[in-house]
């Protein structure tokens, strides 16, 4: 940790301590080529975690939310918190293994254009498959792209930086004059869907993305909400729509949400029922209703 940092690390807990400090750890054993502070945000954890977090690593910043203010909250509290030129936002369920934090400032640093930048991701256990190497573009309609490399194994395919139109959520760098400029993460959405809506006003603005693989951070994917879980269908549900509305115009906007409401939706719980996954396909139906009350109340 530097009292002068280049990058500020920012790392969101919420009732998880074990996986946070295996972050911290792997931060600090690895990270030795770039000044850098690390931040972690508690975000209402259920009991005041970021006591012990100060307790076992004295050296970093340890914040506390009384109430859990969802992924941007937490990450936007530490932020304003922070003080370095660029911002490496990093799931805390992530480790690092290597010393190569300091490819993705240099890619910043050589491109004027580039507004942020996220590494190769891969999942953290066995046979450690690619999860992220760039995105597609999102489709117009559906609202839907891919994961580039998904569940490939790793045999150097994607060792070429390329822009992507959106970085990934679990680790994404940004300079600091970029955030002073757009603003903070939006906090409309607490969880899913917003580094996207972020991403989006970047690229609005004229701005690049890009892909650094380079640098590799190792992914637990979704411990703490699960796979297919209710509460992670009801924000992939509720705020799908959300974003549409936000970010398409006109026709394309309304053609988008008759999509979704007429289409996708149905098709998606029909097809859960037939699972028998009842509880999941009523996610969907209150994300669906969900998302109709907040534009309602909000815009």
């Amino acid at each position: 940790m530097n009292y002068n940092p280049d990058v500020s690390i920012i790392t969101v807990n919420f009732n998880g301590l074990n996986d946070t400090c295996e972050l911290c750890e792997s931060i600090i054993k690895h990270v030795h080529s770039i000044k850098y502070e690390l931040i972690v945000v508690d975000n209402g954890s259920t009991v005041n975690e970021s006591i012990t977090l100060k307790a076992l690593f004295p050296n970093i910043k340890s914040i506390r939310s009384n109430i859990n203010l969802g992924f941007s909250g937490g990450n936007n509290l530490g932020i304003k918190e922070s003080i370095g030129k660029y911002i490496l936002l990093i799931n805390n369920d992530t480790l690092i293994k290597d010393d190569f934090l300091h490819s993705m400032v240099q890619t910043l640093e050589n491109n004027s254009k580039m507004a942020a930048v996220s590494p190769k991701i891969r999942f953290a256990f066995p046979p450690q498959n690619i999860q992220f190497a760039g995105y597609t573009p999102l489709s117009k309609y559906t609202m839907r792209n891919k994961l580039i490399g998904f569940n490939e194994p790793d045999l150097g395919q994607y060792n070429i930086p390329r822009l992507t139109p959106i970085t990934h959520g679990a680790a994404m760098m940004v300079k600091r004059k970029i955030i002073e400029q757009i603003g903070l993460m939006p906090e409309i959405y607490f969880l899913y869907y917003e580094e996207l809506d972020w991403c989006t006003k970047m690229t609005d603005a004229g701005y690049i993305l890009g892909y650094e693989p380079r640098c590799t951070v190792f992914h637990k994917e979704s411990q703490s909400t699960g796979q297919e879980s209710s509460l992670r269908t009801f924000y992939l549900t509720r705020n799908r729509l959300l974003f549409t509305w936000r970010n398409r115009k006109n026709q394309e906007k309304w053609l988008a949400l008759l999509y979704q409401y007429l289409f996708a939706i149905p098709v998606h719980c029909i097809k859960l029922c037939l699972l028998q996954k009842v509880s999941i396909a009523k996610s969907v139906f209150r994300g669906a209703v969900a998302f109709i009350k907040l534009k309602n109340k909000n815009m």
